[in-house]
């Protein structure tokens, strides 16, 4: 039985299309996949993310657990930094990839991926180690993602104070009287940020964001675009770029794992990972056709490797994909072939990310 998030109302109202999304009823779309894509490139998009995971650590040993359970380093932080990371398996694979807040010397807020919640927070309490405990907090959060160039007009006026710097956040601020963590971060390579609020307090900020972006060209966005807007920015989504058999430095991540830091779980897997024999690359389409996740990627007459996700990009006005091919191939400017049911087409492999705002 799919859960519905604090919003689901105000989805069915907008017309949105709903659909089951890892264990939750989410709209897909409002006025349209592309229609929502390019808001969020040129003006503002709202999407609702309350599905996402949050796990608290808390203890004089916090910070000693995040270091070990994740590749990142996350020694130095001040009180509201944020910082991305894969957390791994023994084996280098990837348990989930994530965000983690530093709250307070003794709290972190570690933030995941919903499909991934559960396992995520079993994998967390089995490895704890020291004075230090676990909460799952997601069931008493909601978050809403503003995104794109317009984000930072619409909520200033309601904010008191706004993170001036990426991967920043104001712990206990506020939007138009509704506490709020405020963070400046996002999934759709523009400028934006995550709203994290008490679930009941949901319904009423997203009417006043909208209320708010009005004459700014904001509009609700679903699923689907906050997938071609990832793509299009080359971030990587678990279960496609990412997972227990893919290592983040074949995933292209080598810079979020700290291997002069003391002892963390994967740590000797990855020292003995590199070099990788495969990487994560972004292709461009140069032939007629659009690649989909799991179609065979060629050089020649041999095959190289497998799109792990691909569309056509709204923005770019063209399609691309993202691969997982023998590393000999990962030079941009590459030629290869894509089998698009069971035809050949041409494709080069590019810099990512495709899309990058000025």
């Amino acid at each position: 039985m799919e859960k519905k998030t604090p919003l689901y109302d105000r989805h069915v109202t907008a017309l949105g299309k709903i659909v089951p999304f890892a264990g939750w009823l989410l709209p897909v779309q409002y006025s349209g996949v592309i229609a929502e894509h390019m808001a969020v490139r040129q003006a503002c998009g709202l999407f609702d993310v309350s599905h996402m995971g949050e796990l608290v650590l808390r203890g004089a040993d916090a910070l000693a657990n995040v270091n070990r359970l994740m590749t990142n380093d996350f020694t130095g932080m001040y009180a509201g930094q944020a910082r991305y990371s894969p957390m791994c398996y023994e084996n280098g694979g990837v348990v989930d990839d994530l965000i983690v807040y530093k709250c307070t010397d003794t709290a972190y807020l570690i933030v995941v991926n919903a499909a991934n919640k559960d396992k995520d927070a079993a994998w967390v309490a089995a490895h704890l180690t020291g004075a230090c405990t676990m909460e799952d907090r997601s069931d008493s959060i909601a978050q809403l993602a503003l995104q794109g160039p317009r984000a930072q007009a619409i909520l200033r006026p309601l904010a008191g104070e706004l993170p001036e710097k990426n991967y920043s956040a104001v712990l206990q601020g506020a939007v138009d009287g509704i506490p709020c963590l405020i963070s400046r971060t996002g999934y759709t390579g523009e400028d934006g940020f995550e709203l994290y609020c008490a679930p009941g307090d949901a319904p009423l900020l997203w009417d006043k964001l909208l209320s708010a972006g009005a004459d700014y060209g904001l509009i609700p966005c679903g699923l689907g675009a906050r997938d071609t807007l990832r793509l299009e920015a080359a971030m990587p989504l678990y279960g496609h770029e990412l997972s227990p058999e893919i290592n983040p430095y074949e995933a292209g991540l080598g810079i979020f794992v700290k291997l002069d830091k003391p002892d963390f779980i994967g740590k000797a897997a990855l020292q003995a990972a590199r070099p990788v024999s495969r990487r994560r690359v972004g292709l461009r389409m140069t032939g007629r056709g659009i690649a989909r996740e799991q179609c065979p990627v060629y050089g020649g007459d041999r095959q190289i490797g497998l799109v792990t996700s691909g569309t056509h990009c709204p923005y770019l006005g063209h399609a691309v994909a993202m691969a997982l091919v023998d590393a000999a191939f990962q030079e941009p400017g590459t030629k290869v072939q894509v089998d698009v049911r069971g035809r050949r087409v041409e494709a080069e492999v590019v810099k990512t990310p495709f899309y990058q705002r000025a």
